[in-house]
């Protein structure tokens, strides 16, 4: 990978670890709902009409917005809004590898190895350690939902092995087209009329550049200069970048937002990590 590569790989991971902070500095000014449907109608609107459409069924399009897009983020943004630390959750998202491991093992009859069951179990205890200990301003539903976050983000991962090789961005964009109906009508019925008035009557400089952060830089700019890198280099050599998000994620939190995981979480932090990278590499060892 050369070294212009190599710093566009660090811009990514930078920019998605820096995401759970801006999601919370947003959800401080704009209810969970409502910024989901803002966040995905400013995604989808207007690159959608630059962007071309990926050629894969209709129906595959449909469950990788409804699940990554949609169900992902409104577990996220709730589970933020009550109570989840920005770098909690950064971490406890990473499950995602794990649930689509095992999903693939059971929808799609992919080979589940050794490594994949003792990354599992190591960062299962990991999971357990954050979960059990709470403290650090971390709530038990704020856990659980994110832990449906990662679910969601799984699922949208099964979905899009489905729906075979395709543009991600082109993916990206257009599956924005999915959420902002249903966030807005979620918003409507669970935050109501007065709460989203009262948000967009007196929204503020940070709400603006959240919603424009999570809109156009970690959504269009990461994900399109993440598949440029696919594109060019192989999966295997990309893909491991990924796993510092959860770093970048608790050290801006800690520095922008003050928040000090107690020790037992940063213990199971780590397992959490040390579980990814034995899932990661941990086939690659043993050949």
């Amino acid at each position: 990978m050369s070294p212009r590569d190599l710093a566009l790989a660090f811009v990514v991971i930078l920019v998605w670890g820096m995401n759970f902070v801006v999601i919370k500095v947003g959800l401080n000014g704009i209810p969970p709902m409502l910024l989901g449907g803002l966040r995905f109608l400013l995604a989808a609107v207007p690159a959608v009409f630059f962007v071309k459409r990926p050629a894969i069924p209709t129906r595959w399009l449909v469950a990788y917005g409804a699940t990554i897009s949609l169900g992902q983020f409104a577990f996220l943004f709730t589970a933020m809004a009550v109570g989840m630390p920005a770098g909690l959750a950064s971490v406890v998202l990473q499950a995602q590898a794990f649930f689509t491991v095992a999903l693939g093992a059971l929808l799609l009859k992919e080979p589940f190895r050794r490594h994949n069951a003792v990354g599992l179990l190591v960062a299962a205890g990991g999971l357990a350690l954050i979960g059990e200990e709470g403290g650090a301003g971390m709530t038990l539903i704020g856990f659980v939902l994110t832990l449906c976050a990662a679910l969601m983000w799984g699922l949208g991962n099964i979905a899009t092995k489905k729906a075979g090789k395709a543009d991600m961005l082109g993916l990206v964009v257009w599956g924005s087209l999915i959420p902002p109906l249903p966030f807005f009508a979620l918003s409507w019925w669970l935050e109501g009329p007065d709460r989203i008035q009262a948000a967009l009557g007196s929204v503020s400089g940070a709400s603006v550049f959240a919603v424009v952060y999570l809109s156009f830089i970690a959504t269009l700019v990461g994900y399109g200069l993440w598949a440029w890198l696919m594109s060019r280099h192989p999966a295997a050599q990309v893909a491991p970048f990924s796993l510092l998000i959860p770093v970048i994620g608790l050290a801006a939190a800690a520095a922008l937002l003050g928040e000090i995981p107690t020790p037992a979480q940063i213990g199971g932090a780590l397992l959490v990590m040390a579980g990814l990278l034995v899932n990661t590499f941990g086939g690659r060892r043993r050949a």
